[in-house]
Parts: C-alpha cells; sequence; structure tokens
C-alpha cells in the first residue's frame, strides 16, 4: 500500500511562493551541508503537482524532463495534451489520487489549489515541511481556508542549515 505525501518549504509565516510564484526567498536559503531531499526522493514512486507547479519546477530546475526517473501527473484543466514527462489529469485530484495512492508513493509537489481539495478529503498521509527564516508578508499559501481539520502525529525534526523540517504523519 502506498500513501500521499507532501514535501516542501515554507516562509516563517506560511507561504509557498511570492505573490508572483518567486522561490528566490528559498533559494537564497542556506540548507547547509546536507538535506533530507535525496532520501526522500527515493522512497517516492510518483509525483503529483498542478500546472503551475509544474511550470515553475520546469523553470528552476531547467532539465528537459521532470523527475524522469518517476511517474509524473500534472493536473490541468487547460493543458491538452500529455506531456514528453508527465500524464496530464483532467479529473478530479481527489478520485485520481485516492486510487493512485493504494499503489504508490506520491509526493505531492506544491500545494494551493490541488492541496486543498485532498486536505478537505483527508488523503495527506505524511507531512515533511521545511521551515524557512524568512518573512514574506504576502504570496501563496500553503493552507488555503478550508473545512478540514486534522489531527497529526510527531515524527521527527531536523535542522538543515537555515531550515527546519518537521515531519508529522497522520495519527
Amino acid at each position: 500500500m502506498g500513501k500521499l505525501v507532501f514535501y516542501g518549504a515554507i516562509s516563517l509565516d506560511g507561504y509557498l511562493a511570492g505573490a508572483k510564484d518567486q522561490l528566490d526567498w528559498l533559494l537564497e536559503t542556506d540548507t547547509g551541508t546536507s538535506t533530507t531531499y535525496e532520501k526522500f526522493f527515493e522512497t517516492i514512486d510518483a509525483t503529483a503537482m498542478g500546472r503551475k507547479t509544474y511550470e515553475e519546477a520546469k523553470k528552476m530546475l531547467a532539465t528537459e524532463k521532470l523527475y524522469p526517473e518517476k511517474e509524473n501527473y500534472v493536473f490541468s484543466r487547460q493543458m491538452q495534451t500529455d506531456l514528453t514527462d508527465a500524464v496530464v489529469v483532467d479529473q478530479d485530484p481527489v478520485a485520481f489520487l485516492s486510487q493512485l495512492k493504494k499503489e504508490k508513493t506520491v509526493w505531492l509537489v506544491g500545494g494551493g489549489k490541488l492541496l486543498h481539495p485532498l486536505l478537505e478529503a483527508d488523503l495527506i498521509d505524511e507531512w515533511y515541511v521545511q521551515i524557512a527564516p524568512v518573512l514574506l508578508g504576502t504570496g501563496k499559501r500553503l493552507f488555503e481556508p478550508g473545512e478540514y481539520t486534522a489531527r497529526l502525529q510527531f515524527v521527527d525534526m531536523t535542522q538543515m542549515g537555515e531550515l527546519v523540517e518537521i515531519h508529522y504523519q497522520r495519527k
């Protein structure tokens, strides 16, 4: 059995990105000599993200294929065809990911509009949240207001340079 896992960084005041999707604040954060990313990446079978996250990740990583060793799913109602490195999903993310996580460990990349219905459906099994010592004041929040409540269980905490990562799992 798989699971759906959020792994991502936010500013101290809860933003995933600046108002225009900028991530410079994160790229300028000192992560020290090692991070948990490589170990985490080995544990996943697939990625799931929205169109905007896909486009920003492609720009940031400057690579022809995004995560070529994984199955990649991009949720979009605007994209018409599959991409060279991902399957475009034009259906309800709750239904699709409910089925996928039965067989695969899926990394939910990014947040916002894709995360919101998954929170309301209580689909996230595990959280790795890195907090950067930056206050943005405005931007794209990780958690939008909604009809959800979840009590999580603390697993561990890791310091990576200036970042602090908190790992929680579903109780």
